[in-house]
């Protein structure tokens, strides 16, 4: 069976989560990282020497990076419908995945520490005023893409790319920030959570 290491409150644990609900893929999950086991041990590194999770163990393979996962379980289970074959549609795909990892993840850094997590070292007033207009730059990035698709990331069908940026808008409307109004944001933010998958994972209560 495949098992998932990490936390349930970890964003890019839920992400694989949310993918086997939608591939409705039997799993079992152990707790690590953050009060749990941790991913310092000896244990843990010998799997992912990053220390850092999700990590999947499936009939003795072993992956870690979130996305890389979600494109595995996809390539593996049956999930073309999410993942498709066609060169020119996957890059799509993979084009907002990485976005999403790159660009977006880095924009709301510093605001999420310092507003959700309260951490010392990120109260700076001014990098929190400049991460905030970043993060607003950055989903308003968004909100183009999605008034130009009309309803999901890349266009009439849910894809794997929805399952990271979908985790990521609910993080952004679970952070105490002012939000711009990006009604083609909004809209994606309602209609995802006619998903069972993404109202288990993603808008659940957990930025």
């Amino acid at each position: 069976m495949l098992k998932i290491l990490g936390r349930a409150s970890s964003i890019n644990v839920r992400k694989v989560l949310w993918l086997c609900d939608e591939l409705e893929l039997d799993f079992e999950r152990e707790d690590w990282g953050e009060g749990f086991a941790s991913t310092h041990s000896p244990a843990f590194l010998a799997l992912n020497p990053n220390a850092m999770i999700p990590v999947i163990e499936d009939d003795g393979f072993v992956l870690w990076e979130s996305n890389t996962i979600l494109r595995y379980l996809c390539n593996r289970y049956y999930g073309s419908w999410l993942y498709p074959l066609a060169p020119q549609e996957r890059a799509v795909v993979d084009q907002w995945i990485d976005w999403q990892a790159t660009e977006l993840n880095t924009s709301w850094r510093y605001a999420f520490m310092s507003l959700v997590r309260n951490s010392p070292a990120h109260q700076d007033p001014r990098l929190l005023a400049a991460a905030c207009k970043g993060w607003s730059h950055t989903m308003g990035i968004l909100n183009q893409q999605l008034t130009k698709s009309g309803r999901y990331i890349t266009g009439q069908e849910f894809t794997l790319a929805d399952i990271p940026i979908g985790l990521a808008v609910n993080r952004w409307f679970e952070t105490p920030l002012d939000h711009p109004d990006y009604p083609a944001v909004r809209r994606y933010y309602e209609l995802l959570t006619h998903r069972a998958g993404y109202t288990r994972w993603g808008r659940n209560g957990t930025p």
